[in-house]
């Protein structure tokens, strides 16, 4: 009996080669690896390597840290799911569904992580957060109330103490993100920025399909341009400055004049949201593409500095004390006008002023002049001008809301808020007690998000010129966008979204926060995004608080009772239709971009504006004195 021949490596057998073959019979047969990877020796002690659709082991969270996100101290844990979470995370997981009943309890100090400044060994611009994935069970339906769950207060500041009150840290906290107002020299080169900032087309050389040049060496072509017509400005404007740009031509030298031109700008964007509407965009592109590693080597320069904001600048000169100095409250408040006495209205001028004078010369230093001081005091004042501006339309819709409403049932046809998908517009249904209850909620937000914006701005800012979060341009159905992962606004942004939940205590509607998609890009059109809330509020407030001087007189008082019946039932049309369609997840060219996400609930404002000139009581908002929501009021 002959035995079987003996196999020679590297040489065919028939049985081998009928193997190797491509047949039905081969590739559903047990052995299909070899017919993939004919000859290779598995690598990982036999199991088959994992590729792009395999499931990879993912590695253990470090103990001390937020199962979910894995970059946030763990703070409570679920003794359900046995998983620790942080604040923000946990509401999120546990909203609806059979996790809305798990219990939970404070995570021991001592398994607390100990952060130092990083987050799971990751660096801290890589924490890119899974905003829309952030709900495990997905979207909540618009039908669905949503209870949530309580949990340790999550540290927000409140409102600004009141007048003589202990202001503990209130104040220090919040000017570390209030920049610093601009001086009467300042604002001579934030001039001479807009002017070369209008007559570049830095977007439009830059955010398109280019040729020849590569985009990098187009992008430091075009900084050097707009430092060479800022140098030229300033040549005209100050022949002994400009000569000293002049002299050597070298861009690099004078770095440091740059960067502070760029964030004279930028300062003065965040206190005032109503200037530099087209050239902000182009200054903070352009700074984005100044940070890449690229450009940076190219150019020999960084065009970028830190902000300078009232904290920065008093902790320079060590006085942080003035920040915790009760006499402040008198210092920064308002002074009204509406409803007062010129007396009393002096009588606050005076008291502010020696308030200021007061602090002024008990907190100045060798290098910290009176002046500087007073700049500080005032840029907190000017803070709070901005809140009464964006935020205070806020309480006062809410106020509205809560006069002329029922929470719970409606007195008749006009007073019920109820809405139905497909009729006037709307693509949600909900009965008068949930509208009331969806209104309340986005109101409630709207005036946290303004509360904090200062805040929020300074994160937007970091994501947006962060170096190693690059972004792509992509057409996102409203032309050619940048679109850029955001992971510290959006961060915020569930932080804030998380207070407002439990401030109203019920959550209607879906809770995604679009961020880095299509529908908002990047942080600096999420910040354009609300900081438009105030001219779509403010002419509505003002209207209302304007008809009854209307109808005091006898003609105006004739046609508001022939049409509409009286004041009051003019007031609540104007309301109700607002609470209705305002909020009625209309607005977006498909029903996937509309609805009741944390964005839509801003698009469908948006959409009742366009259509205001169509509404039975559009004359009386032009009688107020209404030209537009994006006029002066």
């Amino acid at each position: 009996m002959s035995e079987p021949p003996t196999k020679i490596p590297g040489e065919y057998t028939e049985d081998s080669l009928t193997l190797q073959t491509f047949s039905l019979e081969n590739i559903l047969g047990e052995h299909h690896e070899k017919i993939e990877h004919p000859g290779v020796e598995l690598s990982n002690g036999g199991s088959a390597a994992t590729g792009w659709d395999q499931e990879v082991i993912e590695e253990p969270v470090v103990e001390g840290f937020c199962v979910e996100c894995e970059d946030q101290p763990a703070d409570v844990v679920c003794e359900t799911c046995a998983d620790a979470y942080c604040e923000v995370c946990f509401a999120a997981q546990h909203r609806k569904g059979s996790r809305k009943k798990h219990t939970s309890k404070p995570l021991d100090a001592q398994k607390k992580a100990k952060t130092n400044g990083t987050s799971n060994g990751v660096d801290k611009a890589k924490d890119d957060m899974n905003v829309d994935g952030a709900v495990e069970d997905g979207d909540s339906d618009d039908e669905d109330w949503e209870r949530v769950v309580p949990g340790p207060s999550i540290e927000v500041l409140g409102a600004q103490p009141a007048i003589g009150a202990k202001v503990g840290e209130w104040f220090v906290e919040r000017s570390r993100f209030i920049p610093l107002r601009l001086t009467i020299g300042e604002r001579k080169y934030l001039r001479l920025l807009e002017a070369a900032l209008t007559v570049s087309d830095y977007t439009d050389k830059i955010d398109t399909i280019g040729f020849g040049l590569s985009k990098a060496k187009r992008i430091v072509h075009q900084i050097r341009e707009l430092c060479a017509i800022m140098s030229g400005l300033l040549l005209s404007a100050d022949y002994k400055r400009g000569q000293e740009l002049f002299s050597d031509r070298d861009f690099q030298a004078n770095a440091n004049f740059y960067q502070q031109i760029f964030e004279l700008g930028r300062r003065h964007k965040i206190m005032n949201p109503d200037k530099m509407r087209t050239t902000y965009g182009k200054l903070i592109y352009l700074l984005q593409d100044s940070q890449t590693p690229e450009v940076k080597d190219l150019l020999s320069f960084s065009c970028v500095t830190s902000i300078k904001t009232v904290y920065s600048v008093l902790e320079e000169h060590d006085a942080i004390d003035l920040l915790r100095d009760d006499l402040i409250t008198v210092a920064t408040k308002e002074i009204y006008s509406e409803g007062r006495s010129r007396r009393d209205v002096q009588k606050d001028i005076k008291s502010k002023e020696r308030a200021i004078e007061a602090l002024s010369s008990k907190y100045q230093r060798k290098d910290l002049s009176q002046e500087q001081v007073r700049q500080c005091l005032y840029s907190i004042g000017d803070n709070h001008a901005f809140l009464r501006a964006n935020r205070d339309p806020c309480e006062r819709m809410i106020a509205h809301l809560k006069e002329h409403f029922h929470p719970t049932q409606a007195k008749d046809a006009h007073t019920s808020l109820a809405i139905r998908s497909g009729k006037g517009g709307a693509r949600l249904s909900h009965d008068h007690s949930k509208q009331y209850a969806y209104v309340l909620q986005s109101l409630t937000l709207w005036r946290e998000i303004l509360h904090d914006m200062f805040h929020l701005w300074s994160l937007a800012e970091q994501d947006l010129l962060a170096e190693n979060v690059p972004y792509r341009l992509r057409d996102t159905g409203q032309g050619l966008n940048r679109v850029q992962a955001a992971p510290k606004t959006s961060r915020m942004m569930h932080t804030i979204l998380h207070n407002a939940q439990k401030s109203v205590g019920t959550w209607i509607g879906s809770s995604v926060i679009h961020m880095g998609d299509h529908n908002v890009p990047n942080a600096l059109l999420f910040i354009d995004k609300y900081t438009q809330i105030y001219r779509i509020l403010l002419p509505i407030c003002n209207t209302l608080s304007q008809i009854p001087s209307l109808a005091a007189k006898p003609a105006l008082r004739s046609y508001i009772d022939d049409e509409f019946g009286s004041v009051d039932n003019l007031i609540q049309e104007i309301l109700g239709d607002f609470f209705r369609h305002g909020f009625d997840g209309s607005g977006a060219d498909n029903f996937f971009d509309a609805g009741s996400c944390i964005d839509g609930r801003l698009t469908s404002a948006w959409n009742w504006c366009s259509s205001l000139e169509k509404k039975r009581y559009f004359p009386v908002f032009l009688l107020t004195g209404f030209v537009g929501f994006d006029g002066e009021w």
